[in-house]
């Protein structure tokens, strides 16, 4: 059992009295969540501080940081979010220039904006049979940096929201060959390199700063996330500051006991649990490789796309050239076989898998997606379909910066009028939260296409109201 944990509860049974916050006073018997109010508490004496770690949470911190190995790790209470607008703030001066991919979270893009940052894109490969953005090739990398001068970091996401791993170990050589920091959004990799049958993490792989969303493939409350640092390319102080400004300065107790608990049990129960749980990941690919109209994303799609690897438990199942959309596959799943998806796109539907499912979540899904293919393959249609566009022309010309376009006065345009407007706001499909225009961007006609059909097909848009208008640059 954790040791954070144990004082919590220890306390709660005590007979000190709470002359401070939070105001539920730990007094909410018979109420909902009385557990949880029970060990809510503040920084009070003997609890430590999460901004000036010392005791209790500095142990938790460290007992990350072990599990990691990294240099030093930090508890964060405001998910993967405060760490990557952390990591940008203290890798890149006010006003200066970085590389990021162009599928990173929009929390990356946030952080431009708030540092007033010039933003130059490394384009990611892209599969057109999957409708997904893949991983980033070291080469274009390297002709990015080669070709712009004075970019101060580079900011990465891997794995990719589908699962897509890239090469991470060739990428921090070559950002490390320019004397700059390598900053890896790991957010859906928390549990890498806690089995032989897993990716490295980027950890391993030598990024600088690594943050990991325990929440998204581990056992911890959400919001729960960590970030690690590396090496001498980062000041560790500068760091910290920022740690302090966008994390809350009330941490939660429950949710950094639920992280000291999380990694109590991947490190005594870890072993047993991810060898299950392939167990179980390698049974349903296998009856899954019978679909005939459903295609399920593989491995080897992502290693002949030119791919590090691809990471166990995300199950990505395309609907492309169906006649059926992501959403309807997803609907269909939902109300029918009563099995909830992570998400639905356009093309495909993600389903997550983690030590935490039992042999029932893979057999229901895999049983489901059997029936339907079946379905689905009677009337698959005559003709490939064309309803979406992935190439070069989504890669949207940049007018100005970010801050600069988002804090201009704007006006909401219809999405049809918009083609050679630049935009003041952003668009994403939520989730993954991966913009698919930024603000100081210029739509063109096949981005505008793109969003169109999203809608149509009743996709989640963010950034658009309920006109269909999107926001410009006023004129």
């Amino acid at each position: 059992m954790g040791k954070l944990y144990e004082k919590l509860t220890e306390y709660e049974k005590s007979d000190y009295y709470p002359y401070h916050m939070p105001g539920h006073k730990r007094n909410m018997e018979g109420r909902p969540f009385q557990e949880f109010y029970g060990i809510d508490i503040t920084e009070i004496d003997g609890f430590d501080n999460l901004h000036q770690a010392e005791e209790v949470l500095l142990e938790v911190e460290k007992r990350a940081n072990q599990m990691y190995r990294a240099e030093e790790t930090f508890l964060l209470v405001n998910g993967s979010t405060c760490g990557i607008l952390s990591a940008i703030s203290a890798a890149v001066e006010m006003g200066g220039k970085i590389l990021i991919a162009r599928n990173c979270h929009r929390s990356v893009y946030h952080g431009a904006y708030i540092r007033n940052l010039e933003v130059q894109y490394v384009y990611p490969e892209v599969s057109e049979q999957f409708g997904i953005a893949l991983g980033i090739h070291p080469k274009c990398l390297e002709e990015k940096l080669k070709e712009e001068k004075g970019i101060a970091a580079v900011v990465i996401t891997s794995p990719t929201y589908e699962g897509v791993v890239s090469d991470v170990e060739e990428i921090a050589k070559i950002v490390h060959s320019y004397h700059i920091p390598l900053i890896v959004d790991e957010a859906h990799g928390a549990h890498l390199g806690f089995s032989e049958n897993f990716p490295k993490n980027a950890i391993a792989a030598g990024a600088d700063i690594v943050i990991h969303s325990l929440h998204k493939t581990l056992p911890s409350p959400t919001q729960t996330a960590l970030l690690h640092v590396t090496g001498d390319l980062i000041d560790r102080e500068k760091l910290k500051r920022y740690l302090s400004i966008y994390q809350s300065s009330s941490p939660s107790y429950p949710l950094m006991a639920g992280m000291e608990l999380c990694l109590d049990m991947v490190e005594k129960e870890g072993a047993a649990l991810f060898s299950n749980m392939l167990i179980n990941w390698e049974k349903m690919l296998a009856e899954l490789a019978t679909c005939k109209a459903l295609k399920i994303l593989k491995k080897e799609d992502v290693l002949q796309a030119g791919m590090k690897d691809f990471d166990v438990g995300k199950l990505v199942i395309s609907t492309a050239d169906t006649g059926w959309s992501g959403q309807q596959l997803h609907q269909v799943l939902l109300e029918k076989y009563h099995l909830q998806m992570e998400m639905a796109a356009d093309t495909f539907v993600l389903a997550m898998f983690t030590i935490m499912d039992k042999e029932e979540g893979y057999k229901r899904l895999t049983d489901a997606l059997l029936e339907l293919d079946a379905e689905i393959e009677k009337n698959l249609p005559k003709e490939k379909l064309d309803e979406y566009v992935i190439d070069k022309k989504l890669r949207l010309k940049t007018n100005c910066k970010i801050t600069k376009a988002w804090n201009e006065p704007k006006e909401w345009v219809n999405l049809r009028k918009c083609e050679g407007r630049t935009a003041a706001g952003f668009i994403n499909l939520y989730p993954p939260g991966i913009p698919v225009v930024v603000p100081g961007e210029i739509y063109n006609k096949e981005i505008i296409f793109n969003i169109e059909n999203w809608h149509r097909k009743k996709l989640s848009v963010q950034g658009m109201n309920k006109r269909i208008e999107v926001p410009v640059i006023a004129e």
